[in-house]
Order: C-alpha cells, then structure tokens, then sequence
C-alpha cells in the first residue's frame, strides 16, 4: 500500500527521490475543531516512485521529508496548496518549500477555470476518474484502510502526470513565466506568520480613528493569542462582528462587554473576557502606541463607476480571446486603480499582465480603442486618431 510508518523506510524512499528534477506533493489533515491543522499524512510522488508517510506513526523522523523539501534542486509541485504550504512552513520552522509550482495557477493560464477542481483537472487533462469515496474521511484515525492510502496516494500520482502535460501547454503558448511570477506571490514567508500582533492584516478595519484602531488591534492581537493557546479556530474564540463591536464601542468594564450584541453571552465574565478588557484598557490608554499604520481608502471620484464597468467588459473580451481566467490578468482594485491613474501602482500595469491588458485599458479610457459586437462575442477595434484629436 506504499504506506511508511519507519525511519528506515523513509529514508529509504527520500533517497529514491533526491535526483528528480521535480515531486508531487499532497497533505491529509484536519482542523475543523482545531486552530492548528493536524497532519495525518503527507504524500509524495516522484519518477517510479511513490507513497504516503504517517506522521502520527510513533517515532517517526520527518528529517528526511523535510530536507526534500528544502532541496533547492528539485521543484514541489502542488494543486492550490495554501494550507499545505501552512502546515510545512510550520514544520520548517518558518521556511517554506522552494521551489513550488500550484497547478490550479497554470490551469488560470490555460484557461481551464479560475478555481479549478483537482478532479475536473485530472478530468481534463488526463482523461481520468478521480475516486472522491475517501475525501470527507477522518484521516486522524488508525488503522487507515486501503482504500484511504489509495485515494491519498493517487492525488500525488495524477499531480506528477499532470504536471509535465502543463508545463508543455505553458511553454507552447508562451505562458509558464506568467505561472513563474505567480509562484513568487505564493512563497511570500509573511503570507503565512501566524504572529499574534499581525493578526489585524487579515481583516479590514472600518473606521479610522486612533482609539478605533488600537482597540481592533487589542481584539483581533488577543483572539489570535487565544486561539492559538488553547487549539481553537477563531471564531469559537471570537467571532468577527464581535471584534468589529467592541472596536467601534470600546467598553471599559466587564458589564458594558456584556451588553455588547456581538458578545457571545457570559463571555465577558469568563477568563477569556476578563483578559481580552485588560488587553483592550491597556491599548487605549495609549492609543497612538497601540494603531497600527492604516492609510484610509479615498473614496473613487464620481463617475468611475462606469469606467470600471466598461474595463469589466473589456477584461472578459481579453480574458476569452486568450482563454485566460479573468481573475489571473487583472483584479477589480486592479480595475478601479486603472480607471483613476493611468500610471496606477497595481498588477495589472506590470509585465505580461500590461502587454495583454493594461495597454488596451488605458487605450480605452483615452478613446483609441472601442469596442463592438460582431457575431455575438465582444471585440476590439484600435481607433485612429483624427486631425482634430490632435488639434
């Protein structure tokens, strides 16, 4: 069953793997009553090899893993893999992985959707059946069966098929440096800091006053600290319309926490609560120590509206001209910051993303281009200025 549950073995099939030029790689784990994931499997696949090694085993040494990992030589491939990039980074004690590739990003680039299902991919380009029987199982207990190493294992083995498939679309359309500067985006290290104090990046505040700002920093440095203490997702800590009431409200004792309609009944008296009001009185009494550097959005001028909807319109055309998902070329920040400043601090006017999109957008804007419907699909027409443009 390519289950390893041994040192020995795991050295073993890490040693098999250290001269490929690229491995798949999958996590099994649960989290839904936890704030930390629990790992209960980690799968890897590579050329003539693969297996699934339970890190619940007793004394197993992940090293070996782990140094796979790190290995700058060989490329990590995975499909949408956020959480499984959490997991390790915590394992690699705040490193990640290097370097990866995410297939569900190169399937943007081929036009394969904008959130692509593994299944549907493996579908798609394989022609295969991907068995979904073992997806909702409880992965923690053991004895795993059969028929969940198999499922398990079958993710990474579809990925490494999938993949030298993918890079050869990329390369044949010329987009694999597209995919490549996305892979940068994802191995930022502070994308993944679970830090306690940069809790508040995670969420918008919605007022901008000193004192608001340093009680929503109190509130969301302490949920964090709780949770991460006692092993408990966010919101059984504290749920998000709470932090965002006791920011606006600011109560200064137990009894006008209590009151707060947010406020889960009881909490303000229970250890939690009475921890939570020390951290709050303790942020307002200095307040401009405790807020965090926020720049207020500046509300867009009049009329934009209409621009940014003319640009939507534009970003599908360009988006299904190339069969490209929309979401990877330009974002709607991307599209409002466009439609205020022509040269606008966003994606969307850098690099590839400029030369397939952001030039027509400002084209547009500037009326040198148009757009009309010929045969019941949007096009673009370069409009050619005239003597009295130019006057």
């Amino acid at each position: 069953m390519n289950l390893i549950t041994t040192n020995d073995a795991l050295i073993e099939a890490c040693e098999a793997l250290k001269n490929n030029e690229f491995i798949a790689v999958d996590t099994e784990f649960m989290r839904e009553t936890t704030y930390w994931p629990k790992l209960c499997l980690i799968q890897i696949a590579g050329q003539g090899i693969e297996f699934a090694l339970d890190p619940l085993a007793d004394g197993l040494d992940l090293k070996p893993m782990l140094d796979l990992m790190r290995d700058e030589k060989i490329l990590k491939v995975f499909h949408a893999p956020r959480q499984d990039l959490e997991i390790l980074y915590r394992l690699m004690n705040n490193k990640l992985p290097s370097p990866i590739f995410d297939t569900q990003i190169a399937a943007m680039a081929l036009g394969l959707g904008e959130q692509a299902a593994y299944d549907n991919l493996v579908m798609a380009m394989l022609g295969h059946h991907v068995d979904k029987s073992s997806r909702f199982t409880d992965w923690a207990r053991r004895p795993l069966t059969e028929a969940q190493i198999r499922y398990a294992i079958h993710d990474v083995t579809y990925l490494r098929d999938l993949f030298p498939l993918m890079i050869k679309k990329l390369d044949e359309l010329g987009r694999k440096s597209w995919v490549l500067q996305e892979m940068e985006a994802l191995s930022l290290l502070e994308s993944y800091d679970q830090t306690p104090t940069n809790a508040w990046k995670r969420m918008k505040p919605r007022k901008f006053s000193t004192d608001y700002l340093a009680a929503f920093f109190a509130v969301t440095t302490w949920r964090e600290w709780f949770a991460q203490e006692k092993d408990i997702p966010r919101s059984r800590a504290l749920k998000d319309d709470a932090i965002f009431e006791i920011a606006e409200q600011r109560p200064k004792t137990l009894d006008a926490m209590e009151k707060l309609r947010a406020v889960p009944k009881g909490f303000a008296r229970s250890k939690g609560g009475e921890a939570l009001l020390e951290a709050l009185n303790e942020a307002l009494e200095s307040p401009e120590e405790f807020a965090p550097k926020v720049h207020k959005p500046k509300p867009n001028p009049n009329g934009i509206g209409a621009i940014v909807e003319l640009l939507k319109v534009l970003l599908r055309a360009v988006s299904e001209e190339l069969e490209v998902a929309p979401r990877l070329i330009a974002t709607v920040s991307d599209l409002e910051a466009i439609a205020i400043n022509d040269e606008a601090d966003c994606e969307a006017l850098k690099g590839w993303r400029r030369e397939v999109f952001g030039e027509k957008a400002i084209k547009l804007k500037h009326g040198e281009m148009g757009l009309s419907i010929q045969k019941r699909k949007v096009t673009m027409i370069e409009i050619m200025a005239t003597s009295e443009d130019n006057q």
